[in-house]
């Protein structure tokens, strides 16, 4: 009889690292995440963000893809992972934030494949869009704040639209990601309306585009001046509350922030 075969060692787990790189300069990424890339075997992420981790070694593999490729990219993290490999999960800003950090928690939850179980897991925060433009304006989020997406890719724009007409009611400051795009070019505007009907003209509004970055730029406007034309994809919007100041600097621009008190009725 012949004797029987030694099966193939299991794999050890790996480690798998869901980062975020925060508005993209260098110095505002937090130590452990550069910490993490350095470490990593395999970078996986949409194109333009795995362009934006480096520098890398020779010897890391760079895995990037079309940016709404988020649960392929999951799956695939996970399935280098289970080999034992050190896998590094690539998001701008922080990545549980409209980031990569729930699809990989989503593929996760309906896998049955053990060896994706017993992959180590960790998510590495960053800072984010609302957070780089409201510190680049003053302190807009000074006060209670939520933040929106106004991409309907993911879900019906009527959601959107009772989410922010009840934030605008609350009396909440709002950041607004993915305020309009090239297939979105009537949404904003649709917003706009929705919250001019509660708030007033002379709500201070924020816009940072491309915040941390090398063509970043910050308007300060108001509710009753601004134009759909100024935003797009790479643009975060921050709307004002009831309280949110604007406060004149020495250079001519302004601060914008919202103070932490209500006055008693």
């Amino acid at each position: 009889m012949a004797a029987p075969q030694p099966s193939a060692p299991t794999p050890k787990p790996g480690r798998l690292a869901v980062i975020g790189l925060g508005p993209g300069s260098a110095e505002l990424m937090a130590p452990a995440v550069r910490a993490e890339l350095d470490r990593a075997q395999d970078i996986v992420g949409y194109t333009t963000y795995v362009e934006m981790a480096g520098p890398f070694r020779p010897d890391q593999r760079l895995l990037d893809s079309d940016n709404r490729q988020e649960l392929d990219r999951a799956r695939l993290a996970f399935e280098l992972a289970a080999q034992g490999r050190h896998v590094v999960v690539v998001s701008s800003g922080d990545p549980g934030v409209f980031a990569m950090a729930a699809a990989v928690f989503e593929v996760l939850e309906h896998s049955q494949d053990p060896a994706w179980h017993a992959v180590e897991l960790t998510i590495l925060p960053g800072i984010s869009a609302a957070q780089a433009a409201a510190a680049r304006a003053g302190a807009p989020l000074g006060h209670d704040f939520c933040v929106i997406s106004l991409s309907d890719n993911l879900k019906p724009w009527s959601i959107i639209a009772h989410r922010l007409r009840q934030a605008a009611l609350a009396d909440l400051v709002i950041a607004l990601y993915n305020p309009r795009s090239r297939a979105r070019p009537d949404q904003f505007a649709e917003a706009l309306t929705v919250l001019r009907e509660i708030r007033t003209p002379e709500t201070p509004i924020v816009l940072g585009r491309d915040i941390g970055r090398p063509d970043e730029s910050l308007t300060v406007t108001t509710l009753g001046e601004i134009q759909p034309e100024q935003v797009d994809m790479r643009t975060v919007v921050i709307v004002g509350s009831s309280l949110t100041r604007r406060l004149a600097r020495q250079d001519g621009a302004e601060w914008v922030y919202t103070p932490r008190w209500y006055a008693d009725d």
